[in-house]
Parts: structure tokens; sequence; C-alpha cells
């Protein structure tokens, strides 16, 4: 690929690629059983992640055999190095799936120079896909998710918190007393628990206005959420010191980190 990116392009392949991938995923969610291994972290891994694994990296380099690909399930792929880069967690949410809750989403996200510039987030099990468009605004899809014909849209956007307080989302799998203590900081009206990097789409969609997240996650996790929140007018920044928060990361690691809508107040650690 040039330096001038076709934008469009990019984003037909990556929102093509993440709902056959979700469609895969789907057929062993409603399987009777499905085999589940721990990864040498102990974190689950099921043949659906390898298998939308298989399907998104085969697309992805296909369309893109020039630009470095990194990808959850390949850790030879963690070594490398790039400004611009795709980055992918084929299923975000593993726990979501083997615990039939349904909030695991499919990730596919570009990066360049430290920020995510487009992205997908595609829940199949919640029927709800979020992607930039070429232009990077975020959007939500609606209808059957057809790969080929792209359905009814709508531009989604953060919106201003209510003076009542704040509607504040927090990880499902991995809330501790650091997170719930931090929260308090904050006027709450009403606190949700979410998988997955749902929680970034439902910030971006006004759903919620605060998602604080102390604990570890890597750049496959946050990337494509991020994106989408930037591109409905969002931010994401470090927990400790609020500042900009980049991707390549040496190992793609994340620290703790804060999404959010620009009208919160954002409250010291």
């Amino acid at each position: 690929m040039e330096a001038d990116v076709d934008y469009d392009h990019v984003m037909r392949v990556f929102r093509e690629a993440a709902i056959d991938a979700g469609a895969r995923i789907m057929e062993v969610y409603r399987a009777d059983d499905f085999d589940v291994r721990a990864k040498s972290d102990d974190s689950p891994v099921t043949e659906a992640d390898e298998a939308a694994d298989a399907l998104i990296s085969a697309r992805l380099r296909a369309e893109f055999p020039d630009i470095v690909l990194v990808t959850e399930e390949q850790a030879d792929s963690h070594a490398q190095s790039a400004a611009r880069f795709i980055i992918v967690d084929p299923l975000d949410g593993t726990k979501e799936f083997v615990q039939r809750r349904g909030d695991f989403t499919v990730n596919i996200a570009l990066v360049e120079n430290g920020v995510p510039v487009r992205g997908v987030v595609y829940a199949p099990a919640k029927e709800r896909l979020f992607y930039t468009d070429a232009q990077g605004v975020s959007v939500e899809e609606t209808g059957a998710f057809d790969p080929v014909g792209i359905g009814p849209v709508t531009p989604i956007r953060v919106k201003q918190p209510e003076k009542a307080g704040l509607f504040v989302v927090a990880s499902k799998s991995h809330r501790d007393e650091a997170t719930d203590a931090y929260i308090a900081k904050y006027p709450v009206a009403d606190l949700k628990s979410a998988g997955s990097s749902l929680k970034f789409c439902l910030v971006a969609t006004g759903e919620a206005d605060l998602y604080p997240r102390l604990g570890r996650t890597m750049e496959w996790d946050t990337a494509a959420g991020d994106a989408i929140l930037r591109g409905a007018g969002g931010r994401m920044v470090r927990f400790e010191d609020h500042q900009i928060f980049t991707y390549g990361k040496p190992g793609y690691a994340n620290g703790f980190f804060i999404a959010y809508a620009p009208g919160v107040e954002l409250q010291t650690p």
C-alpha cells in the first residue's frame, strides 16, 4: 500500500472480514459444546478464536501485504514494530464467549503513528456493528450484516453528560475494588457492566459517559474500540496522568486508561 491510503477500501475489507469472522464464531457459539484451552498467560482460547483469526489474517494479508499485521493469536507477530500496522483481536471477550453471555466482539484496527485511525467492532451475538467510515467518522450499521451489501448506517456521537450524574460502564470480568474506588469519585446515575470492547462503543453512542480500566489489557483489546470512540468525538487517556494514549508500545501492552466523553471532568487517581 502506498503512503496515500485508500481508507474506503480499508474499511470495506475490515467490515467484510469482521462479519465473516463473526459468522464463524457464532457457529461455534451455537454448538452444544466446544473445547476451551488455557494459553501461556492462563487466558482461555477456543476454536472460535483460532478460526476467526485464520479467516481475518488470510483476508488482511491478501489485501494489504505491505502492512504489518499484529494479531493476538499469533505470538510471533508481537515482536514486530512499524509506524503503520493493522492490529486484530479476532475474539475479544473469550470469557464472555465461554460463559455464553454474548458480550464478545471481533476487533480490527489500523494504527498510524501511534493513533488508531480506523476500526471495526462487531458483536455478533448482540447484533451490533460499529465502524469508522472512510473519513474516520464513527457509525453503527443495522440490518442483516451482509458482508457485501451495507445496511442502514447511522453516525454515532458521544453525548454531553447529564447534571444528575454519569452513566458509567466497567468491565464485567475484571472489575475490582480499585476500579470501584475510582468510580466513587464521580456522581453516578447508573453503573453497568459489559464485556469486551463494547464498552468503548457504549461511550461512543452516548449510552455511557465514562469507562475506566484499572487492569491489564493489550493493544489488540483496545485499538478498534478506541478508533470508534475517537471517531465519535470521545477520548482515551492514560489513567495516571491523563496524557495521550498511544499505540505501538513494546510488546503491545497497555497501561491503565480512561475512555470518556469530553464533557466529563476527569478526577485524579
